[in-house]
């Protein structure tokens, strides 16, 4: 079968919603032992359970990747894996004027430094046995500029930095490590950040960032969990140290 995940074992962090919901149960299906970090909630717990009618033995761990001493514990409690996705991110909305140093260092801590540790955490593993898959997940706001996005756009170039260093780092090791740049994806994060950010204007605003992809529509999360899949997969053991854009033609089109 291709793109099979059999026998691996996977980490996704914030894999109880949208585009890591969508990838976590891809990789299930597909015949991986996914193990999801995340934040108690609802709609983690939710996921959880739909994992584990198609992988039993797949698991929902509660933690905050912002925090490295809770990570590195998670990490000890699941053993070798074979697959790190870096999902995790959160949004922020300002420019350099009115974003707040505690507003920067929030975003920082999650989106920049919590995929710093999950990496550093369990690399090891990796290498113990000379072969892993690290994908990032970096964003159109690393290539092109977003308005009022500063603190958001910041992280994700250093994802993309991160990912570039990574690869360099452990190519003779037998780990690879790539990013997937999406542009606007239809998930239930966009949903919340229109409803609280345009109350009075929530069609308007969705047609309107839905049309900034040259495509005419966001992304479906299933279609970038495809790219994940791929990308982690056997399939593409050539590939390292890249930055997949996955946005409806938004960086090269809109030019």
């Amino acid at each position: 079968m291709l793109f099979s995940l059999q026998q691996k074992i996977a980490v996704i962090t914030g894999g109880g919603s949208g585009i890591g919901k969508a990838i976590s149960l891809l990789f299930a299906q597909q015949g991986a032992e996914v193990h999801l970090l995340d934040l108690e909630n609802e709609t983690s717990r939710a996921t959880e359970k739909e994992l584990k009618k198609i992988s039993p033995q797949s698991s929902l761990h509660i933690v905050n990747i912002a925090n490295m001493e809770e990570v590195k514990n998670i990490s000890r409690q699941i053993g070798h894996i074979d697959i790190l996705i870096n999902n995790a991110g959160i949004a922020q909305i300002g420019n350099v004027e009115n974003t707040t140093s505690e507003g920067f260092q929030a975003i920082f801590d999650v989106n920049v430094k919590g995929a710093f540790h999950c990496i550093q955490a369990f690399i090891p593993s990796m290498l113990a046995k000379s072969n892993g898959v690290i994908l990032n997940m970096a964003s159109v706001a690393a290539s092109v500029g977003i308005p009022d996005r500063f603190g958001y756009s910041m992280t994700k170039g250093a994802i993309r930095s991160m990912t570039q260093s990574v690869a360099k780092d452990y190519v003779k090791q037998g780990i690879r490590c790539n990013c997937i740049s999406p542009g606007r994806v239809h998930t239930p994060f966009v949903d919340g950040f229109i409803a609280k950010n345009y109350p009075d204007k929530k069609e308007e605003m969705f047609a309107k960032l839905s049309a900034t992809q040259p495509i005419g529509r966001m992304a479906e999360p299933q279609e970038i969990a495809f790219l994940a899949l791929y990308l982690c997969s056997d399939e593409a053991s050539f590939i390292t140290g890249c930055d997949y854009p996955i946005d409806g033609g938004f960086t090269y089109l809109n030019n």
